[in-house]
């Protein structure tokens, strides 16, 4: 309501109910006032609250309900000597009670002088149905569907007192609204009669218009301001317009044919030489193929390669495509299409330089990509492809044909491994898209040759049904001849490669276009790829149902996943990249291999020294031998849980292991706030000592006793995963005296202690008590000086082979010890 009168909304415009059906004294008279608010909140409730109504029950009048009251407060301090009503109100719905037990009470009385059973309790239901009697809450009305009819008061504050009092009731038995005489119903605001069912201004005043008009200078403003937006947004759209024309008029893609350079003059043997595969003959003729459709022929027995017709174009090498047409018309829908391949950027795009159309020699000329297709370089096997290499291939596929489909291109239409072509860094392009009134023929046949059909294994099964396939595809056809090309490149054997089986490409064509369950597709098994998850994506490509296969946004998060150290960056592209671009490269390079050495040292001494001390593990990192040391004075921690035989008994191997997994956890959280080594761990075993290898005085006692107390106060919280209500009962000895200690063994090295002191620290152990800490007289000598433990006398304990000896209990340390501040500093 305080939130409601920020607003404004107890204006008078609107009335709030509230439905309490048990109010109390107290909030039919204040409900507003907060005693631990301030005043002025109380004020801003009160004036809130005189927009608000309360409905509630009704409470009785008569004077059987008085007497009913007065019966039952007299009851409650009779019966409940705890409890008295005082001042506060019977519920109404104890007198409702006392009603029900009388309608059944009439129900059963009449059942019975019917000769109907008590049992039967759907008879004497129906007779309390649809009836009318007297009870002590007045007139009792049940309905035909057994409801109560019961009746309301409306309470409305007064705003001169600040109380609710009742100003109408409802009597549901007639059915009838009946104002109190005398009292009225204050209205919020000042109104004298109910609020219109909408506002006066509507609900967000918009049927109230300014009472004064727009100032003359604003409407000018307003007129001007609108006027000049339209003009620079017609202004705009008329600039793109000529300046696109503009373009299109210009045609910087055209290229003429005598400014292609053939051959190989001196000025360019050095672009031959940095890798250009030109394929030439004796006669210094360029063989010719398609650009991206490059396969691979066996010529003279020996496996060699076609590469697509080259030039020089500008001093750079291009690639060039024949154009099949003969008559080509330079209208505006084609100009739009090559000026948008031309606005093409992307490093997995081939660029496209321009195109000639003079007769004869019409071609499209695009970037030159020596490496030839994807194709040529998965089929040759001098080429060694690790997963990472394949990977960083597939994703460059992916973010090439991303850019493609976020394009005005839209789709590819052809995509194939002959189709993404490979550079000399061994990025991986698109090629061959777009520009469809360039590249179909004029006379369209249907070709049944072998190429043919061969060139329609990476088309998805939707289009191969289509009797007239368009050239620009679709974008689900792309995925498909996506995962198509991931099969190629999974088993580098050739497209649509079937294990076991050999089919002609024009029955595979077949099979993929009859759809006939189970559908066919190219061999993908599980193992022959490095994770299940490439397979899964894989088969998600090339689903049957187009729906089902994901788009190439949803496949670029996917392959990076896969592909988590090549998209870190990819090695062989950084490394040619860079060999191309500095010639310090080695210098780089030695430098990362560097990091990367310096990297794994770091881990391993990291791993050397959790398992020695630091001390000792840095003289087997420089080749030196340990040689065993003496310490006069240590204090060793001995510990183990009581009863945990039979509760490993109880219990199987892995709820054992992770139980030790989550005590030696905490420990060792523990542990490393003290000045303190830890030994070993040997089943429930638990073995510490401070003093060594680097010695700290007389420190040494302090420490293990202060570990000691912080380790029994964790063993409390310390739960048992299968057993939570299980208590862990540590048992703790400790002891101080001199050891010897050095590192045993080569093929696994242990830093071990050797002593009578480790002995008797065991012994201490053994014969102590679940929960307590069992202290040696040498240890308690020198806790002693500190002045700050609290010991207890134990008493002679006989030990084996030591005989009786006096030993002591460690309850606490007085102040207690704060375990975030240890001898290192604060944690």
């Amino acid at each position: 309501m305080i939130k409601a009168h920020e607003l404004n909304f107890d204006n008078g415009e609107y009335v709030f109910f509230n439905i309490d059906l048990f109010t109390s004294k107290n909030s039919s008279e204040r409900p507003w006032y907060n005693e631990s608010d301030t005043p002025e909140r109380n004020e801003m409730a009160k004036k809130a609250y005189e927009a608000l109504m309360t409905v509630t029950l009704r409470k009785p009048t008569n004077q059987k309900y008085r007497e009913f009251s007065q019966d039952v407060k007299t009851r409650a301090e009779k019966l409940y000597k705890n409890f008295t009503y005082g001042e506060d109100e019977v519920n109404s719905f104890v007198g409702a009670f006392h009603d029900a037990v009388i309608l059944y009470a009439i129900a059963l009385n009449e059942s019975l002088a019917a000769n109907i059973s008590i049992s039967n309790g759907a008879e004497i239901t129906k007779r309390m149905w649809n009836r009318t009697f007297t009870g002590i809450t007045g007139n009792v009305s049940i309905d035909e569907n057994g409801d109560r009819n019961a009746d309301y008061s409306l309470l409305d504050m007064d705003p001169k007192t600040g109380k609710f009092r009742v100003v109408a009731n409802y009597f549901g038995n007639i059915k009838q609204y009946d104002p109190v005489e005398g009292e009225e119903i204050h209205w919020a605001g000042g109104r004298t009669e109910p609020p219109p069912d909408t506002p006066k201004c509507g609900f967000d005043g918009s049927k109230c218009p300014p009472k004064e008009p727009f100032p003359l200078y604003v409407i000018v403003i307003i007129v001007l301001g609108s006027f000049i937006i339209i003009v620079l947004i017609v202004a705009f759209f008329v600039y793109r317009h000529f300046r696109l024309e503009a373009e299109l008029a210009e045609m910087n893609w055209r290229v003429k044919w005598e400014d292609i350079l053939f051959g190989s003059p001196s000025k360019n043997k050095k672009l031959e030489r940095q890798g250009s595969r030109m394929s030439l003959n004796r006669k210094g003729s360029y063989h010719s193929s398609c650009s991206g459709d490059t396969i691979a022929a066996h010529l003279n027995n020996e496996n060699r390669q076609l590469f697509t017709k080259t030039g020089y174009y500008k001093g750079a090498i291009v690639a060039i495509k024949a154009i099949t047409r003969t008559n080509i018309t330079l209208h505006k829908p084609l100009l739009l299409e090559i000026k948008g391949i031309k606005d093409l950027q992307n490093d997995h795009i081939v660029r496209f330089v321009g195109a000639c159309i003079d007769p004869p020699h019409q071609c499209i000329i695009t970037e030159y990509c020596p490496k030839g297709s994807l194709q040529d370089v998965l089929e040759n096997d001098e080429i060694k492809l690790d997963w990472m290499f394949r990977y960083s291939i597939m994703q460059d596929i992916v973010r090439g044909m991303t850019y493609l489909h976020g394009s005005e291109i839209r789709s590819h239409g052809n995509l194939k491994s002959t189709n993404c072509v490979v550079d000399s860094r061994f990025v991986v392009k698109i090629t061959d898209f777009g520009l469809h009134h360039l590249r179909k023929t004029d006379e369209e046949h249907e070709d049944e040759s072998f190429a043919a059909f061969q060139r329609l294994l990476w088309s998805a099964p939707e289009l191969l049904r289509m009797a007239q396939r368009p050239r620009e595809g679709t974008q689900k056809g792309d995925v498909y001849s996506f995962a198509i090309i991931c099969q190629e490149i999974v088993y580098r054997k050739g497209v649509f490669y079937l294990q076991n089986l050999d089919l002609s490409p024009q029955e595979i064509y077949e099979k993929v276009k009859n759809a006939i369950k189970p559908y066919f597709r190219p061999s993908m098994e599980t193992f022959d790829c490095p994770t299940d998850e490439l397979a899964g994506v894989i088969k998600k490509c090339w689903a049957e149902d187009p729906a089902d296969r994901p788009d190439f946004q949803m496949l670029k998060g996917q392959i990076r996943k896969l592909n988590r150290d090549g998209d870190k960056g990819n090695i062989l592209d950084n490394l040619l990249s860079r060999m191309e671009q500095y010639a310090n490269n080695l210098e780089a390079l030695v430098a990362e291999r560097t990091a990367d050495y310096l990297e794994e040292k770091r881990k391993a001494e990291d791993l050397l020294y959790s398992m020695l001390p630091k001390s000792v593990a840095g003289q087997l990192i420089k080749g030196e031998s340990v040689m065993a040391e003496t310490y006069d004075q240590v204090t060793i921690y001995f510990s183990d849980i009581c009863g945990f035989t039979a509760l490993s008994a109880e219990s199987t191997a892995m709820q054992v292991v992770d139980l030790l997994n989550d005590l030696y956890t905490a420990f060792d959280t523990v542990v490393s706030r003290f000045d303190v080594y830890k030994v070993e761990t040997i089943g429930d075993a638990y073995m510490v000592v401070s003093g060594l290898p680097v010695r700290n005085g007389s420190l040494h006692a302090r420490e293990i006793a202060r570990m000691s107390l912080a380790l029994l106060k964790e063993t409390y919280g310390i739960k048992v995963r299968h057993r939570p209500d299980y208590q862990l009962k540590l048992r703790i000895g400790i002891h101080s005296g001199s050891v010897c200690a050095g590192v045993v063994g080569l093929k696994m090295p242990r830093y071990c202690l050797f002593g009578d002191t480790v002995n008797t620290c065991s012994r201490m152990e053994s014969n102590g008590e679940a929960l307590k800490i069992h202290v040696s007289p040498q240890t308690k000598d020198i806790l002693d000086t500190f002045g700050t433990f609290q010991l207890e006398l134990r008493g002679d304990v006989e030990m084996k082979v030591k005989g009786k000896l006096t030993t002591y209990w460690l309850l606490g340390e007085n102040p207690p010890y704060n375990a975030s501040v240890t001898s290192h500093g604060i944690l």
